[in-house]
């Protein structure tokens, strides 16, 4: 009996046909930036044939078209795409996204390690081949509550499944410069094996010594100079384009054929309204080669690339032997799929049906106290107050001051200013902490948003100009077991529930996906002028902000950051 892998060779060799032939195309070669005419043979899981001429027991035409290998995202955290591992499969992979390299960052936060083995086991069903990297930064800072903790002990037993790349973004670069203890215990764990990183605006010696860690990758540079600094150093910059993250056009100028080696794409997270108007790693191909970018450059961060970054060594190659996730388009500027290959299987929706389920987990982790109009007072302060400034595009903040108006003996918000009133409020039901402040930047005039999606502890965030309307979108997130809520005059005009983990939908991305369009008209009805009002508010608590200050402490100087409380 002829072996699988005897099998493949006589098809390689054209002895027997193979299962799938591609004909009348071309396909584009990364090495020598040409597009070759050629038949496309696959067979089981892997191309065995190009430059040249085959039979295949299934033969497609697809004259007039190019073939490029399968898309990579290389740092994302499909819990932000608010829909569950499967649902992430069907909405992304006919985008060509055929490898995603996940952080379950967000669950592991709210759930631990149950978290983590919810991915893996989703990994090992979905058709999309989902890599995970294990959360280093659980809980991700000591300034916030967080719903569960993941030391070294939590991580190694998931450090040999077959899904896992290595350590998740190392986020805490204070703690790695200055030695903490629990940092280097994860840091020796993972020596020798994939470590990202996740160091914005590091730079100089301090640099040298987070990447003397071993770290050897950066998805958080915001400018040209800040990437050109890293790749010198030796990092891979993993150019971001996401719903909230947006560094594309900044880093345009790096995107060339000398440096396309060291680099790669990543969403570092793309709701489901984003993904149905603009697409994926499509949109940022598109975008780069519109604004003059060689093709050439942005296909091999794409795929080639990026597959090398993180050890991927049997993908990103039109070649034979190379693993067959194929995307077959319309045009190389275009970027349009007309026909997806995963592991050499066609993607269709008879395909997404053969999945194994997985059960959902989570679904009551949202247990927070209830609040009142009064939780949200501000006390009047001496001299001007501190102000979160959102930065559009941007998940760093300003620190800003302002005089506010006072009424009573408590300081409210500033309307002509833009500056409304945020909170946060515990929902793990391990405190009930409540800080309350400002932020300028949002554009309501009116009304309340609340989330639990709030990085990285996923407490309750909530921004209004009102404190009832305050009090009734953060009551309403415990009734809907987490998600996003909108609130004007008492009532509620627009809401999601995510009840995994306050994390993620149960229905079906198509459902998110109009919902979330429901959600910014009714965000809009407020006066928001953000183009993602819910992922920048999921993003608020985040403790970054321009010119980090490290002090001998070994954390980031907190006067620095626009916090709150």
């Amino acid at each position: 009996m002829t072996s699988r892998l005897e099998r493949l060779i006589d098809q390689g060799v054209g002895r027997v046909p193979a299962d799938i032939v591609l004909k009348g195309g071309c396909f584009f070669d990364l090495v020598t930036g040409e597009l070759v005419q050629s038949d496309i043979a696959i067979g089981a899981d892997r191309i065995v044939g190009t430059s040249g001429n085959y039979e295949g027991e299934t033969e497609i035409d697809i004259s007039g078209r190019i073939v490029v290998p399968g898309f990579i995202d290389t740092h994302l955290h499909i819990e932000s795409s608010l829909v569950t591992p499967h649902e992430f499969d069907r909405c992304v992979l006919p985008y060509g996204v055929t490898t995603v390299i996940c952080d379950p960052h967000e669950i592991a936060n709210v759930l631990g390690a149950a978290g983590i083995e919810f991915f893996l086991e989703s990994a090992l069903e979905t058709i999309m081949d989902i890599r995970v990297q294990l959360s280093s930064c659980v809980p991700a800072t000591h300034l916030e509550t967080s719903g569960a903790d993941l030391p070294i002990e939590s991580l190694l037993p998931y450090r040999h499944h077959p899904k896992v790349i290595g350590l998740a973004e190392f986020m805490n670069f204070p703690g790695v410069i200055h030695k903490d203890p629990v940092c280097m215990a994860k840091l020796d764990a993972f020596q020798g094996g994939h470590i990202d990183g996740h160091a914005p605006l590091l730079s100089g010696n301090d640099l040298n010594g987070y990447l003397s860690s071993g770290v050897r990758t950066e998805h958080e540079c915001t400018t040209s100079a800040e990437a050109l600094e890293k790749i010198r150093k030796g990092m891979h910059i993993l150019v971001r384009e996401g719903s909230v993250s947006k560094d594309l056009v900044a880093l345009i100028p790096i995107i060339t054929e000398r440096l396309s080696p060291f680099l790669a794409l990543c969403t570092d997270d793309r709701n489901p309204l984003d993904i149905a108007e603009q697409g994926h790693l499509d949109h940022m191909i598109r975008t780069a080669i519109a604004s003059g970018v060689e093709p050439l450059a942005i296909y091999r961060a794409a795929s080639i690339s990026a597959a090398r970054a993180f050890g991927l060594r049997d993908r990103g190659l039109v070649a034979p032997g190379w693993r067959a996730d194929l995307v077959v388009l319309d045009s190389l500027e275009n970027c349009r799929a007309d026909m997806v290959f995963s592991a050499g299987r066609r993607v269709t929706d008879a395909l997404f049906s053969s999945r194994r389920p997985v059960a959902p987990i989570g679904l009551d982790s949202v247990k927070a106290r209830p609040v009142n109009a009064a939780h949200f007072g501000v006390p009047v302060a001496e001299g001007e107050t501190p102000v979160i400034g959102v930065m559009p595009g941007k998940i760093i903040t300003e620190h800003r001051r302002y005089r506010l108006p006072v009424r009573g003996n408590e300081t409210t918000v500033d309307l002509a200013n833009d500056i409304i009133k945020v909170a946060v409020i515990e929902r793990h039901g391990k405190n009930g902490n409540h800080a309350n402040g400002f932020v300028q930047g949002f554009g309501l005039k009116k009304g309340a948003i609340a989330s639990t999606v709030g990085h990285d502890s996923h407490n309750i965030c909530v921004v209004g100009v009102n404190e009832d309307d305050m009090a009734r979108a953060a009551n309403r997130l415990g009734q809907i077991k987490g998600g996003f809520v909108v609130v004007e005059d008492g009532k509620v005009t627009g809401e999601i529930a995510l009840p995994i983990a306050g994390l993620m939908s149960l229905e079906p991305y198509e459902t998110v996906r109009d919902t979330l369009h429901q959600l910014r008209k009714a965000a809009l009805a407020l006066g928001a002028t953000l183009e993602e009002p819910f992922l920048q508010l999921a993003f608020l608590p985040l403790p970054v902000i321009p010119h980090l200050k490290i002090s001998d402490r070994g954390m980031v100087d907190v006067d620095k950051f626009a916090l709150i409380g």
